[in-house]
Parts: C-alpha cells; sequence; structure tokens
C-alpha cells in the first residue's frame, strides 16, 4: 500500500521515525544541558530514536521516502567494517569489540539496537548514535558516532581551612565518591562529593558549612573541579542538660558520654568543663545510647532516652583562658530521661544446649554477675561473649544465644532466659597462610595449636596467634583482622585463613644507648630472625663505650630436627669498668666527687671471655590455653680477670672467701674460672615481643655453679610481669594506655665452705629498676678491715725520717688496723616497679612510675674472709711504740673476726622512687630515648660512727690504739691526727630527687 501522496511503502521504522522525530524535537525546547542529555529518553522513546538514527543517509533523507526496491536491495546486503567516529580516548578497536553486528553479517534493526544499549551502557559517552549507509563495494555501512564523556582534569579547594586537603580525599575515597583525576566527569558523583564534604565539615564543627562546585570546560574534552567552600562559624557543644533524671545525677550522665562532653579534669567537680569538644550530629546518638547504658548498668533496664533537642546560640562574653573574645556558635542539648524501675538479677536460666555436653552450672559460670546483685547491661555482654567463646572453644562456631528477660515486678527482679543454638559442631579441613614469601610453611605450623582434622577451637586459634607474635617474624597479627575463618555448613568444616606480613629477617644496623651501667655506647650489629626462612636466629653484635665493649655471636636452632627442642650457641668477649664515678658523669650527675665519696664506692674492671649453650622445650599442655610454657637448662663456662680501682674494692675481692683452691696465697682477682648449670622455666602470653600492651610473663631460673671451675653458689632468680591496657583509671580491652608491673626477687649464697663472689652479689639503683638512685649505690654497707701505714708526723707538720742523714730512706711509718665503710652488695634483692602508660604520637610515650627495691644481706655467713685474706691482715704487726734507728719494735698482733657485719641502719633499707618520664624511641638505635624525673621519699639517710679495730677512747686506761704511737710529741700529735682522719663519722645521704637522661628500658 502507498501512502495518500503516492509514496512507495514506507519502512516498518517509518512510523516510529516520525514518533521519534516528535520526541527530539521536544527535547531540543529544553536548556543546553538537557540537549546534552538527550540520552535520558524513557524507554519507551529509544527505539523511536534508535529508528530514526538507523534509516539510511542523513537527516533530511530519514524523512523522505524510500524505493521499497531500494530497502530491499540495502537490506540484503551484508555488512562492511563498522566506522567509529568521534573516539578520543577510547580505542576504535574496544568500541567495536562490544558491538554485535559483525562484518559479513546481514543487517538486523534489532541486533543494531543491542548495539546502542551495549555502548551505552559502558557509562563512557555523553552521547551515541549509530547511522546506515551503502559502502563503496555496495555493502552496508554501519558508522558509530560517539561523543566521550570529559575527564577530569585537575581538582581544587577553595576556603577550606578546618581540615586539609588530605583529609578531604581519604574521606571521599571511603565514601566511595568514584571522583579522582582522570576520571571520568559525572555531575551526580559531583553533587555526592557536596554532600560527603558538608559532612566532614559538620564533623569538626562546620554545621552550616556550605560547599559548592564550579565546573570549568577545557577543550576538547576535560573539565576542571574546583570545590568552593564557605565553612562558616565553628559550631561547639554548649550546655548539656537532662530532664527526668532522680537516681543518677547529671555530672555522672556527662561523664559517661564520650564525644560531646566538655574536656576538663575528671572526677575535679569545678575543673571538668574547661574545654567545649566541637560538635558532631552524627555522633550525638552514640553518646545518647552511652546514657541508656549507664542507667541499665544500675539495674534500670527499661528506661529509655527520650530524643535528644537542640539548640543553636551565638557566644559572646570574654574568655578567661584564651584571654580574647569568645565567638562562634554553640548547641545546646537537653535529653530526656524516663527512669523507669530499678532490678536486680533474679537469675539466668538456659535452655536448648545440649546437656550431655555441657552443664547448666557451666555455662552460668561464664557470667560473673550474681543472683541478687543490681542488673548490670555491661557485665551481662561480656557473659554472652564469654559464653559464645566457650561454645567456640569446642567447634561450635555458630551458636547462637538469644537472651529473652522476664520481670517479677512485686520483687522488681529480672530474670533472663537464654535460648542457644548450637549449630553444628565444626572441624578444621585447611589451614592457610599468604604473605609468607620467606618463611616456610611449616615453621608456622609447628607454632599452632590447631592442626588439619582436629576439632575446632577459638581459644587455641588465637593462643596460636600469640605465639606467632612472640616470634616477632612478622607484623603484629590480631585474630579478629588478620585471619578468615570460612565454613561449610553442609559438610561441617571449616577453613583458616592467615594473612601475614613479614617483617625484613636481616637486620643490619646502628645500634646504641646511655646508660648508667654501660655508659655511653655505640656499636653494629647483624641479626637474621628468620635464617634461610626456617626459623634460627643468627646474631653478631660489637659495641665499644666508655664503660663496655662487647663482642658477641650466637646462633638459635628453634626446632631441633624438626622436634619443639630449640638448641643455642653464644660466644662472647665482654668488658665491663664498673666506675661509678663514670656512671654518674654518662648518667648526668656531678662526676666531681670528693675522696671520702670516691672511698665508699666499689669500683673495678671485668674482662671476660665464655661460651654460653642452651636447650628448652616448650610444654604444650601446661597452661595451653593461657599462653606459652617452656623449660630449659643453659650451661655457661666463663674465665674472668678483675681489676680494682681502689683500695676497698681491692680489700672487698681479697677479703671474702668466694676463691676455691686459694688458701695462703694466690691472686683472688685473676683466673677466675665460672661454670654455671641454669635450669629455667617461663611462661609467657604477652602479645608483642616489643613494647607489650596486655598480657603477662614469669620466669625462674636456678643458677648453679660448682660443677668445674673455682667458684661455688646457687642464685634463684624470679621475675613476674603483667600488662594491662587501660581507658583512663579503667581495665579496658579498647584502651590505647598500658599499666604495667614487674616484680623480682633473687637471692645468691655460696656452699661448701665458699661464699658467692663479689660480683654476682647485688647492688641496686639505675635506670632499669629504680630510676631515682644512682646506678649500683642501692646497697648495705659494711666495714673491710685494712692495714694502713701512717707517717710519723711532728707538732710543726714536718714527717720524721728513718734516717736523718739519708732522705732516700723514706720517712717513719706506723702501720694500724683500720676499718674502711664499703659498699659490699646484698645477696637477697626484691625489686617492684608499677608504670602508666599514655602514648601521645607515634613512638613517644609520657609515663609515671613507682619503683621500689630493698637490698639486703639475709645471711651473715656470706661475708666471711677467707683463710689467706684473713692471714694477711693478722700476721702483721701493727704500731711502732719504739723506734730505733727507723725500725720500729714493740708492735701487737690484732685479731679480726672471720665473719663480717652489715653495718646496722645500711640493712633492710626500703627505697622509693615516683615520677614522671616522656620517652622517644630512636629509630637509628632501636632504643628509647628517655628523659625523667623522680623523688624518693624513702631512701638511706644516716651518719654511722667510724669503727675501730681497738679501743680509742682517751679516757680509757686500756686504749689499745695509743700503743701503737711513740710516747713523744710526734706521737701524740701523729695519734691525734690519724684519730681525727679516721674517726671522723660517715654521713650517707642518697639523693632526695634526680633528673636525668636516658638510652634504655626498665621493664
Amino acid at each position: 500500500m502507498q501512502s495518500e501522496q503516492g509514496a512507495p511503502p514506507a519502512s516498518p521504522w517509518s512510523s516510529r521515525v516520525q514518533r521519534q522525530r516528535l520526541a527530539v524535537a521536544e527535547a531540543r525546547r529544553g536548556n543546553e544541558q538537557s540537549r546534552r542529555n538527550m540520552y535520558s529518553l524513557t524507554a519507551a522513546t529509544l527505539p523511536l530514536l534508535l529508528a530514526g538514527v538507523l534509516s539510511p543517509g542523513n537527516s533530511q533523507a530519514q524523512a523522505s521516502p524510500v524505493p521499497a526496491a531500494t530497502a530491499s536491495v540495502a537490506a540484503s546486503a551484508p555488512l562492511c567494517t563498522p566506522q567509529v567516529v568521534g573516539n578520543r580516548r577510547i580505542p576504535k578497536e574496544s568500541v567495536i569489540a562490544r558491538l554485535f553486528s559483525r562484518q559479513g553479517d546481514q543487517y538486523d534493526p534489532a541486533t543494531v539496537e543491542r548495539d546502542f544499549n551495549a555502548l551505552w551502557n559502558t557509562g563512557y559517552f555523553e552521547d551515541v548514535r549509530i547511522e546506515r549507509s551503502e559502502g563503496a563495494t555496495g555493502c552496508t555501512q554501519l558508522t558509530v558516532y560517539v561523543r566521550e564523556k570529559p575527564t577530569i582534569g585537575e581538582i581544587a579547594y577553595k576556603g577550606l581551612n578546618s581540615v586539609t586537603q588530605s583529609d578531604a580525599l581519604e574521606r571521599l575515597k571511603k565514601a566511595k565518591v568514584g571522583i579522582s583525576v582522570e576520571s571520568q566527569y559525572d555531575p551526580t558523583r559531583i553533587k555526592r562529593a557536596e554532600v560527603v564534604l558538608r559532612g566532614l565539615l559538620a564533623e569538626h564543627g562546620h554545621q552550616f558549612a556550605t560547599v559548592t562546585t564550579e565546573v570549568k570546560t577545557i577543550p576538547p574534552a576535560r573539565v576542571n573541579l574546583l570545590f568552593v567552600i564557605k565553612e562558616g562559624p565553628t559550631v561547639k557543644v554548649g550546655k548539656i542538660e537532662f530532664e527526668g533524671n532522680h537516681a543518677l545525677s547529671s555530672r555522672t550522665l556527662r561523664n559517661a558520654m564520650k564525644n560531646t562532653k566538655p574536656l576538663g579534669i575528671p572526677h575535679s567537680i569545678i575543673l571538668e568543663n574547661l574545654f567545649a569538644r566541637t560538635f558532631d550530629a552524627t555522633k550525638l546518638d552514640e553518646d545518647v545510647e552511652r546514657v541508656h547504658y549507664a542507667y541499665r548498668d544500675r539495674g534500670y533496664f527499661k528506661m529509655q532516652p527520650g530524643e535528644p533537642a537542640t539548640q543553636v546560640r551565638d557566644v559572646t562574653g570574654f574568655n578567661p583562658l584564651t584571654l580574647h573574645p569568645s565567638h562562634g556558635k554553640r548547641i545546646d542539648i537537653r535529653i530526656p530521661i524516663e527512669e523507669r524501675d530499678r532490678y536486680k538479677l533474679g537469675g539466668i536460666n538456659f535452655t536448648g544446649f545440649d546437656k550431655t555436653r555441657f552443664q547448666a552450672a557451666a555455662l552460668r559460670a561464664q557470667f560473673a554477675q550474681k543472683d541478687g546483685e543490681w542488673f548490670n547491661a555491661t557485665q551481662f555482654g561480656k557473659g554472652l561473649e564469654a559464653l559464645r567463646k566457650a561454645f567456640g572453644s569446642d567447634g561450635w562456631i555458630n551458636m547462637v544465644a538469644t537472651p529473652v528477660p522476664r520481670f517479677d515486678e512485686a520483687k522488681k527482679e529480672i530474670f533472663l532466659d537464654i535460648d542457644i543454638d548450637q549449630g553444628k559442631q565444626f572441624f578444621v579441613s585447611r589451614i592457610e597462610f599468604t604473605g609468607n614469601t620467606i618463611t616456610r610453611d611449616r615453621v608456622i605450623r609447628r607454632e599452632l595449636l590447631l592442626e588439619e582434622g582436629q576439632k575446632y577451637n577459638n581459644q587455641l586459634w588465637e593462643l596460636s596467634i600469640l605465639r606467632l607474635n612472640q616470634l616477632n617474624y612478622f607484623e603484629t597479627l590480631k585474630a579478629d583482622q588478620d585471619s578468615e575463618t570460612r565454613t561449610n555448613a553442609d559438610d561441617g568444616t571449616v577453613d583458616l585463613l592467615l594473612k601475614l606480613k613479614e617483617k625484613g629477617k636481616n637486620s643490619i644496623g646502628l645500634n646504641g644507648g646511655l646508660s648508667g651501667l654501660s655508659g655511653s655506647f655505640i656499636g653494629l650489629n647483624y641479626e637474621t630472625n628468620n635464617f634461610l626462612g626456617l626459623g634460627e636466629t643468627l646474631s653478631v653484635v660489637a659495641n665499644v663505650g666508655n664503660l663496655s665493649r662487647n663482642l658477641t655471636f650466637g646462633f638459635t636452632e628453634p626446632y631441633f630436627r624438626n622436634k619443639p627442642v630449640s638448641l643455642g650457641v653464644q660466644v662472647y668477649a665482654q668488658k665491663y669498668d664498673f666506675n661509678q664515678a663514670k656512671s654518674y658523669a654518662t648518667s648526668g650527675a656531678n662526676v666531681n666527687l670528693s675522696n671520702a665519696q670516691q672511698s665508699l664506692l666499689t669500683n673495678y674492671n671485668t674482662s671476660t671471655t665464655g661460651i654460653t649453650l642452651s636447650v628448652s622445650s616448650p610444654l604444650r599442655h601446661l597452661f595451653r590455653n593461657k599462653g606459652v610454657t617452656r623449660v630449659g637448662a643453659s650451661y655457661a663456662i666463663t674465665r674472668q680477670n678483675i681489676s680494682t680501682f681502689n683500695d676497698n674494692t681491692r680489700n672487698v675481692f681479697e677479703t671474702l672467701a668466694f676463691r676455691s683452691g686459694l688458701q695462703s696465697s694466690g691472686n683472688q682477682l685473676n683466673g677466675i674460672l665460672t661454670s654455671v648449670l641454669t635450669p629455667n622455666f617461663s611462661f609467657s602470653s604477652v602479645d608483642r615481643a616489643v613494647g607489650p600492651h596486655s598480657g603477662r610473663d614469669f620466669n625462674a631460673a636456678l643458677q648453679i655453679a660448682g660443677a668445674g671451675g673455682n667458684v661455688k653458689y646457687i642464685s634463684p632468680q624470679i621475675s613476674f610481669r603483667q600488662f594491662y591496657p587501660m581507658k583512663g583509671l579503667r581495665i579496658s580491652r579498647e584502651g590505647h594506655n598500658v599499666l604495667g608491673m614487674r616484680a623480682q626477687f633473687a637471692h645468691v649464697e655460696g656452699f661448701g665452705g665458699e661464699v658467692a663472689p663479689p660480683f654476682n652479689r647485688f647492688y641496686s639503683g639505675g635506670e632499669q629498676e629504680l630510676r631515682g638512685f644512682d646506678i649500683r649505690t642501692a646497697s648495705p654497707y659494711t666495714f673491710i678491715p685494712t692495714r694502713v701505714n701512717f707517717n710519723l708526723t711532728n707538732p710543726d707538720g714536718s714527717t720524721v725520717p728513718r734516717d736523718p742523714s739519708n732522705s732516700a730512706l723514706g720517712n717513719l711509718q706506723i702501720p694500724l688496723p683500720i676499718y674502711r665503710l664499703v659498699q659490699v652488695g646484698g645477696d637477697t634483692s626484691f625489686t617492684g616497679n608499677l608504670q602508666y602508660t599514655i602514648p601521645i604520637v607515634s613512638q613517644v610515650n609520657f609515663s609515671f612510675f613507682t619503683d621500689f627495691n630493698m637490698t639486703f644481706n639475709a645471711r651473715e655467713s656470706q661475708l666471711r674472709q677467707s683463710p689467706l685474706g684473713q692471714a694477711q691482715i693478722t700476721s702483721p704487726l701493727y704500731g711502732c711504740p719504739v723506734y730505733t734507728n727507723g725500725a720500729c719494735s714493740g708492735g701487737q698482733q690484732v685479731n679480726f673476726p672471720f665473719l663480717l657485719k652489715t653495718v646496722s641502719g645500711t640493712n633492710f633499707v626500703p627505697r622509693m622512687s615516683n615520677g614522671a618520664e616522656i620517652s622517644v624511641l630512636l629509630p637509628i638505635v632501636n632504643a628509647p630515648f628517655r628523659i625523667f624525673y623522680a623523688y624518693n621519699p624513702l631512701r638511706l639517710y644516716e651518719t654511722l660512727p667510724q669503727q675501730f679495730a681497738v679501743q680509742t677512747d682517751p679516757k680509757n686506761p686500756n686504749n689499745a690504739f695509743r700503743s701503737f704511737f711513740p710516747n713523744s710529741g710526734a706521737g701524740a700529735f701523729t695519734y691525734a691526727q690519724a684519730l681525727q682522719l679516721y674517726g671522723a663519722n660517715y654521713v650517707l645521704r642518697e639523693p632526695r630527687k634526680t633528673f636525668r637522661l636516658s638510652v634504655s628500658t626498665t621493664f
């Protein structure tokens, strides 16, 4: 049938062409933006658009009738290769690859419509048009016209002050807005970005901020975005008031809030509201829920907080803290409270569980709250979590506990019926690891307490992660973040995936420090804590300083022959200078000590070479659900030479009976051979090898020296540490602060007729245990007998020569028996430390601490003199009552007791330091630099009278000390000098306060 004008019959799409043209005409009447977005026509008009653009020829030809014969020929001709026009970034091949129409296929309008939809749905194009024409070779040519969406060339911010651009970009990324440089421009995403930025500004107190976007077109197909921000006034929290609260005060409820309560000094009443917080409407609901829980934790189970009302007001007046006029806006908050009745816990019942596997009493034990106490929602929530872990430790991973409350209104009690849906018991199917590029799988598996095929136990899995953290091979692992649990409910199996991030196994670095014991030192170290990925540890350390030198080589095989037996060897050469005068200077104290102070110090130098062999094995079934337990033993043999720096120290080392085989001759200071066997036991549940945050550890060792060597002693040593995560003054797993405690006990005593060596006795003090006291100064004192040659002096001050005619013979000297006060160390020591650490920023901590120590002599027999030392001071004659031609005569022997006595007032002296410190972890030396101030409320503060070997009272006719001097003017004058010099009292004053710096750790 022909049309009324006699034109040939129209193609099947002719009527659709006319409707399409009407739609296009309507669209063109819109604004320019509507014209560019003409592709947004509804699904009903889209086929009309396709019908128009797919008709042969241009728009003029589309309106003209087409003869039926011509249309038939064009429709039957095969397709040419499609042509693409208008593409810039997207390759032509990528566009053709999305088409369903292929070269050589017959033309099909439905297929072309699919081509259009495929291109349009990519989202890459702002406009798509497909035209059909006759090709040069008679084929049907499809030409695809596209206009790509512009790309974003630049994103800038104007007026953004309260937050950084990095914060803005991070928030846009977190919200998945999807705008970035080189991404496609999308107006919808821009509007979404404006909303996100307004929310970010609102969190920082700019509730009235406005965000608009300026789009600048950069030909040919790029745009630059400029977010214009007007932040407006800063909005802070004003007054927080409550209505209807009678049982709990408004101050208590405000303290329960976290995000909106003012900053100040907690519990100070008048100083609690010093600084207002920035108002954030999104976090107000969280604080209202905290108020809800504050009531529920006190038994008000049915309490309901109302919808908080807010009111904005302008701030005026004068701020006394900033000394500037107040400005900005405040939002006052009023929260209505409906308290209702208070309930006690009547009981907790359980239903739905398998009574053959679990007992109701064991389930009730998971809840710490007792019947009859005021109901506490927080404790009940912790009980539910403990209940979940209890079932999870037996493989019931998907256990669901649903508590249903019942009320006894007469008794005001609440009963909780917990319906338990155990689900299915799960067994471990596979355990896999990712990220261990160096560490072998078997090295990781041997630390796991779960095995494939074993019943799943979440406590053993968490403990396995703790064991891996203690290896220090990987970055700190967290069970909830770094492990995945995939369950197969049909098979009742679970697959475990552990995501690891290895630390550098090889460490070559510079180390150094500044401490009282080691002085200032610097050194190099090489360590591989995962040698060849097999878990072995190889280390070489070389340090040199003003008080110490150390060269150490060590190797540890944690699993010998693939069995849980650790073997280690360490070879070392060390030199330590126990020079307290230098230690004072190193740690910031005055080095200019008087002769009297120098005489009280125990100063000596040790040179030690030795080798240590160790073996240990884990006890997998002892405390297996709480931590890692090991038992082991070590054997060390060392050779040691000692050089003393003053007479007191030499007298200590030469007097005490600590050296076997030296009875009447020999040198006790050289060739000290020590053979020590040390069985040990350790338990640890600390979460990190360095800087623990939670957990505890316990170590016990017993040193037994005497199986070989020439010294004999036993020394039990015990230490315990506990760490709690803290949130303010409360223990909380979410807390970032750390409360650390340490207790140490040690004792040493000789056996087999020997006493403990003086260098194994305990000298406390210093930044590693008692921060307010100088290094190695907290010690008991004793009087050491010694022989002193004293010049005979005339009253005019001139010395009496041996031979007046021969001055080369020297002066005439009188041998005197003198006791000298000296620090002898203790045989027993107890140390306690308490420290509260607050992280400030990364690697910077502030701490409050209390250190306590008592070092004392519990066994008097451990200060026994050796026969050689006794003979050296008792054999000679003392005194020179008569001298002839420079030779003394009339001397007498003095008997000294074998046992040295600890001076009264210096034994069992408690010492305590309270203070604060700030520490910064130094990245190069890998040790904390610490500055601390300590006040010592407990310290040694004594004045000790001089002890004499013989009677010195001038009024006593038996004054033996006077008989040591000639009965002459020179003798009387010299006697008075000696009495004045050696008879003066000792003044012992330990410091009241200390300010010091150090590069070391306490615990």
